[in-house]
């Protein structure tokens, strides 16, 4: 039997590599098993379960993620059963092979590049016989630790692949990942999809079989790992147009795309598909021109900012953008502006993340040039480069600690948009409350969303904050902290009728009656009173406070149907 074994980062993800190579297998398919397992499992017991399996042939599937728990894993197999073969493939070892096998002396070999036709083959040749070296796309270890490399493998036609979710009981409760193209157009330098450059599209036909299988079923979510998605306008146009004729009401479609690219047709159809039907995931990176063009990058940064805003005044999509620290060029006034451009177009989520130095890559290769530090260690995340020193780098940490917890958890939605206009930028802003964080003690601890709201009012009162505040607002401290309370209990009971009730909120007791006569649904409802007019979530940021009101405006929350209803008078 032969063993492929996947260790994801979360139990909600699914390995797409190791399910289509045991699909690839043609009639080697029933001498395969899978094994998934997470880094969230104790070494020992993947070790246990993987011996009991007893294989034949031990195949593992290696990102930057896991790699350290395969390499341990394997090592101690290794130990326990020396005469079973070990082959490693994946894009975390697919470059510096022969380094990486002189290192690992227990590995027997490597799948180089795309690995479902040299899989099928090295299944033949254990199972059926033949010659190891005729086998296209490998790297292993002769006799003697001599090491062979055989001729690389020529790109498949990504039709040819079979399906490889017939079992989707294997798939309940995880996401199912799905992919249409495979390869980049572009060449941007930081990317291990630039490598590949032939794009290849699977038939559109099959594809839209395939999603029916999904759609029959309704899988709650079908992530796409296409690089960039909408690279095709007409394969992209076609998917998405199937996609809303089919809707089921249900599945959900991640898709990464360059929003610049997008036709106005495409927004447009976008614009009309069900909320929650699909999500963006669109990479920006960083708003210095002159960082996109160092790092082979085309990008229109006026086109994507007007495709944002118009795709975020529908309301029916959730956008994730993204940006990355420690980009060449990028310093950290520069990353600064980035941050705070791209943070006024209220995507759902702003992910910050930080340059990964992947092996193969451009960056990877020129490091030296642009004095590039990084760990040793997965996932060789930057250190400090020519541009961006450690400190800087530890200040733009805990920005990206703060915004996870204020604006990406979509808890304190409302808040963050009624203190945009008091702050004179967002990135100073999350800096700030994360060194009150710091100061007091408060990092490294698990907080309720109550107590999260208590710090945030705390900090809105230190000399910190003020410093920072917008020039020429009229707004005094005491009306800033005024709007703060109510627009925080607006984000908590919006969110849930908690159990437990912030200590600055009005006493109930003064609208028992009208939260008797009001709240029909029990703790299925619940009444609160708000002097503010609070923007609607698709509202693009404020520019100003909003007026108090002498009578309160009663807002009924309604949690059986997740909605709210604006009262001006309970009279």
């Amino acid at each position: 039997m032969i063993l492929l074994v996947a260790i994801n980062a979360k139990y909600i993800h699914s390995n797409l590599a190791v399910h289509s190579l045991k699909a690839s297998a043609g009639k080697f398919t029933g001498e395969v098993e899978l094994a998934e397992f997470t880094i969230n499992q104790q070494k020992d017991y993947i070790l246990e379960s993987v011996f009991r399996s007893k294989p034949s042939v031990l195949c593992f599937s290696c990102y930057i993620w896991n790699i350290s728990y395969v390499e341990s894993i394997a090592k101690e197999f290794h130990k326990l059963a020396p005469d079973v073969p070990i082959w490693l493939g994946g894009p975390e070892v697919s470059f510096e092979v022969k380094d990486f096998l002189k290192k690992h002396s227990y590995v027997k070999g490597i799948m180089i590049g795309e690995g479902e036709e040299t899989f099928r083959e090295l299944c033949g040749y254990y199972l059926e016989g033949g010659e190891l070296g005729k086998v296209s796309g490998l790297a292993y270890r002769e006799e003697g630790e001599k090491l062979r490399f055989t001729p690389p493998r020529e790109e498949m036609n990504l039709s040819s692949l079979p399906f490889c979710y017939d079992h989707l009981e294997e798939y309940s409760n995880r996401i199912i990942y799905y992919e249409s193209s495979r390869g980049c157009p572009f060449s941007c330098s930081y990317c291990l999809s630039s490598v590949d450059k032939k794009l290849r599209f699977r038939n559109l036909e099959l594809v839209k079989e395939e999603l029916s299988f999904f759609l029959d079923r309704k899988v709650p979510q079908v992530k796409f790992v296409d690089r960039t998605f909408n690279c095709d306008h007409r394969h992209a146009q076609a998917i998405w147009r199937f996609i809303k004729e089919h809707d089921n009401g249900v599945t959900n479609f991640h898709f990464e795309i360059s929003a610049d690219l997008l036709k106005d047709e495409e927004v447009e159809l976008l614009g009309s598909l069900r909320p929650g039907l699909v999500q963006l995931e669109i990479g920006v990176q960083s708003t210095k021109l002159e960082t996109i063009r160092e790092i082979h990058r085309s990008m229109n940064l006026e086109r994507l900012k007007e495709v944002v805003t118009k795709i975020h005044s529908v309301g029916n999509i959730n956008q994730h953008l993204d940006l990355i620290a420690g980009l060449p060029l990028e310093g950290y006034e520069s990353f600064r502006r980035s941050f705070d451009e791209i943070y006024a177009l209220w995507s759902e989520q702003l992910q910050l993340g930080f340059l990964k130095v992947l092996k193969g890559s451009y960056l990877y290769e020129h490091a030296d040039e642009y004095g590039i530090l990084c760990h040793d260690e997965p996932p060789y995340e930057v250190l400090s480069t020519k541009w961006l020193s450690y400190e800087e780098l530890l200040r733009i940490k805990k920005v990206e600690e703060q915004l996870e917890i204020y604006y990406n958890s979509g808890q304190y939605e409302v808040t963050m948009k009624v203190l945009y206009p008091v702050t004179g930028s967002a990135f100073d802003f999350y800096l700030k409350l994360g060194e009150f964080y710091a100061k007091n003690g408060y990092l490294g601890m698990q907080h309720s969303r109550i107590r999260r709201c208590e710090i945030l009012l705390d900090f809105l009162t230190t000399e910190e904050f003020w410093m920072g505040r917008r020039k020429g607002l009229g707004a005094t401290q005491e009306e800033v902290i005024s709007v703060v309370r109510e627009s925080l209990i607006f984000d908590l009971y919006e969110r849930e009728n908690c159990k437990t009730r912030p200590a600055w909120a009005p006493d109930p007791k003064g609208f028992r009656e009208e939260t008797h006569r009001l709240c029909i649904n029990g703790k299925l409802s619940h009444l609160e009173p708000f002097h503010y007019l609070f923007p609607d979530k698709r509202d693009i940021g404020l520019s100003e406070l909003p007026q108090r009101r002498e009578k309160p405006v009663w807002m009924l929350f309604d949690y059986e149907s997740h909605t709210h209803t604006r009262i001006l008078s309970l009279q």
